[in-house]
């Protein structure tokens, strides 16, 4: 397409100094030599035309397309609607202005009509969520429950980071409907799961792969729409960097498993979605006094204790259960440990 703007930039260019040639061309027969100025000046005006066309149309068309794709669908009606309201006040302001004596008349509406159509979209994009509270509160609107869980127009979004992809998890929850919204992928964080897919480490080019699936899986059979997109912001160096600046810059949440970008997300107010705080949440609660039906796996780190698992993978250290190792019997939860890494059950063996 570009090509195609370029020669019609070139096409148009050489009629414009053409143009300028017949109207002027008592000028260039003053020269010594006036076909080889004619020449050059023609060139000219070819080069700047194939150069210049595609800046003034496919381009900016092209960076348009891109800034309405990025928009959430409140950003967009809140443009249009803001862009309506700024024309309709210049339309009124315009029909006195053009009763003004010449050139006045002319421009000043048009100036007006670019003003007023503008700075309304801005506003209206930049204070929507105040617009919509205050015809909320006007009793103009109502809007649902639902809705409002929602919250600010990009937050649907929301920008995976490659931990969460690799820990496959994340399928699990799409299918399962707890996470509907669009997820999008950067390419920075393909470029990394293709590094870790390519290793020479073989456990690590295993979960490269598994992660590589599980992308594949979630835009084919997924609910959720996925996107992969180009943004790669270049004040940041690392890829954790990256993350928290695209999510900053589109409004959006991350999801991720890494405890150190979940604190650094936290602190610049990113929301952080954490696929193990999830699971953590969704663990059956354990008060002091419950009985749990548990196998002893191990010896503790502590002389007398025992290890066993919940089918969650929560870790239950039992006081007096190393005589018991290999042995399945009912304990009595004393006290319920959580951690950043997880939870941990303290238990005693229960009594007879």
């Amino acid at each position: 397409m570009i090509r195609i703007i370029r020669l019609l930039g070139a096409a148009t260019g050489a009629l414009i100094g053409a143009g300028f040639v017949l109207v002027d061309q008592a000028q260039f027969d003053k020269t010594g030599s006036p076909g080889l100025l004619i020449l050059i000046w023609v060139a000219a005006w070819v080069t700047v035309g194939a150069l210049l066309l595609p800046y003034l149309t496919i381009i900016p068309t092209r960076q348009l397309i891109h800034a309405v794709q990025s928009m959430s669908t409140a950003e967009f009606i809140a443009a249009v609607a803001g862009l309506i309201i700024g024309l309709l006040i210049a339309l009124l302001l315009g029909l006195p202005l053009q009763a003004l004596p010449e050139p006045y008349g002319r421009f000043m509406p048009i100036g007006v009509s670019i003003c007023f159509g503008l700075g309304m979209l801005g506003l209206t994009v930049a204070k929507r969520e105040d617009l919509v509270a205050a015809a909320e509160a006007a009793g103009i609107v109502r809007r649902g429950d639902g809705q409002r869980a929602v919250g600010h127009g990009n937050e649907t979004q929301v920008v995976v980071d490659t931990s969460a992809i690799i820990d496959g998890r994340i399928a699990d929850i799409v299918d399962s409907g707890f996470l509907y919204h669009r997820l999008v992928i950067p390419h920075f964080v393909l470029d990394e799961l293709q590094r870790i897919a390519d290793s020479s480490d073989t456990q690590r080019r295993g979960r490269g792969r598994r992660g590589l699936e599980i992308l594949a899986r979630l835009q084919k059979d997924g609910p959720t729409p996925v996107e992969i997109v180009d943004d790669d912001p270049t004040e940041a160096g690392d890829v954790d960097g990256k993350l928290v600046a695209l999510a900053r810059t589109r409004g959006a949440a991350i999801l991720t498993n890494d405890f150190n970008l979940n604190r650094v997300a936290d602190l610049q107010s990113i929301r952080v979605l954490n696929v193990n705080s999830l699971a953590n949440a969704l663990k059956p609660a354990l008060l002091p006094g419950d009985t749990l039906r548990i196998k002893v796996i191990t010896e503790g780190k502590e002389p007398g204790q025992g290890v066993g698992y919940l089918d969650d993978g929560t870790m239950v250290v039992i006081e007096g259960g190393s005589r018991l190792v290999g042995h399945e019997f009912d304990v009595l939860v004393t006290r319920v440990l959580q951690t950043v890494m997880g939870r941990m059950v303290f238990a005693q063996v229960h009594p007879e």
